[in-house]
């Protein structure tokens, strides 16, 4: 069932779900971009519906939510430690369908993962429901439909914003009754169906192929080109890699705090093992791995979507305009040119 609310209903709306829920959005921060006067836009706790962004894409990803780039995940003592304490209130996220299919991706990783289940993802997992935002924007860094993350029916509530009001869709029957006597509309969401930008997924036959395509000089070119800042993993909306450490307390080493913090596969030091060897010296080791991990091992793995949801904002982020998309269509050139030296050799 769909209704139509005005501004001032929907806020009404949101006061009253914030009674029961913690509600995040995209919202707009005010010069708090990477350079002077500049905004981002970040998923943050809201009460008032004017506070949130729909009308552009985020620069960081919703993951935050569940998983922040820095958290607490247990205090210690000489003898005793204590888990940290987090909201028992339920969340609810204003989301687009790759950021909600991006989260499918995750769990995967954190919960469904050979069985293990990662204690700190679960327990804010478990307390989120989402509100699935239209995209009616166009951005030429997306590639959602190539990676066949532009449609989601993971969402309790869908929303369309207009000038005059805001069109809700009631998809869970756990809100039925936040609607009651408002006026009944035909909203149903749609779904973007082409991107600007399209891209072919490379298709990997097998392990000659992949151990080849390690060796292929096209990796190369990301010596020269990355700079292995990590901007791109933090902005990713799927990478779920991270670091942890230990904050000491004063003079004290046996009292203080364990935190958990969000860390990249493209930083020089992130392969270093115990002896000093690095597995990934270059960033072009680096790169291959990140790129044959978001477009073929995750597969290989889960047996269900590649990695990247096409969100583009690794694009957006890349301080030196490294472009995934570009990046794979050469890895696709690549494979091609492998395929072409093999039947030559029969």
């Amino acid at each position: 069932m769909s209704y139509k609310l005005t501004l001032k209903e929907a806020q009404k709306l949101l006061d009253k779900l914030s009674l029961t829920y913690d509600i995040y959005a995209p919202k707009k921060l005010k010069a708090q971009g990477r350079y002077s006067d500049t905004d981002i836009i970040k998923y943050e706790k809201i009460k008032n519906i004017d506070e949130i962004e729909y009308r552009e894409k985020s620069t960081y990803p919703m993951k935050e939510v569940i998983s922040p780039i820095q958290q607490t995940i247990f205090y210690f003592t000489e003898d005793k430690y204590r888990e940290s304490k987090v909201s028992t209130k339920p969340i609810l996220v204003f989301s687009r369908a790759c950021d909600i299919n991006a989260i499918k991706v995750q769990t995967k990783i954190f919960i469904g993962n050979g069985g293990f289940v990662d204690y700190y993802y679960q327990r804010m997992y478990e307390r989120i429901k989402f509100i699935l935002m239209e995209c009616d924007f166009e951005s030429d860094t997306c590639f959602c439909v190539s990676m066949n993350a532009n449609i989601t029916n993971n969402y309790s509530l869908a929303v369309r914003f207009e000038d005059d009001g805001i069109h809700f869709e009631v998809k869970d029957k756990d809100f039925t009754n936040y609607f009651k006597g408002y006026p009944h509309s035909s909203f149903a969401p749609k779904f973007v169906m082409e991107n600007k930008t399209k891209v072919h997924i490379p298709e990997i036959k097998d392990r000659n192929m992949l151990n080849k395509i390690k060796k292929s000089p096209m990796w190369k070119e990301y010596d020269k080109r990355c700079i292995s800042c990590g901007a791109c993993t933090i902005a990713c909306s799927t990478c779920t890699c991270f670091l942890t450490r230990d904050l000491i307390y004063g003079d004290n080493s046996e009292v203080g705090e364990r935190r958990r913090l969000s860390s990249s596969c493209q930083i020089d030091d992130f392969a270093l093992v115990a002896g000093g060897g690095n597995y990934r010296t270059t960033a072009g080791d680096r790169m291959r791995y990140k790129v044959l991990h978001k477009f073929h091992d995750y597969k290989e793995r889960f047996k269900d979507s590649h990695m990247c949801v096409g969100c583009g904002r690794c694009i957006e982020r890349c301080p030196e305009y490294i472009s995934i998309t570009a990046t794979v269509e050469k890895l696709n050139k690549e494979i091609e040119r492998i395929e072409k030296e093999e039947a030559s050799n029969v």
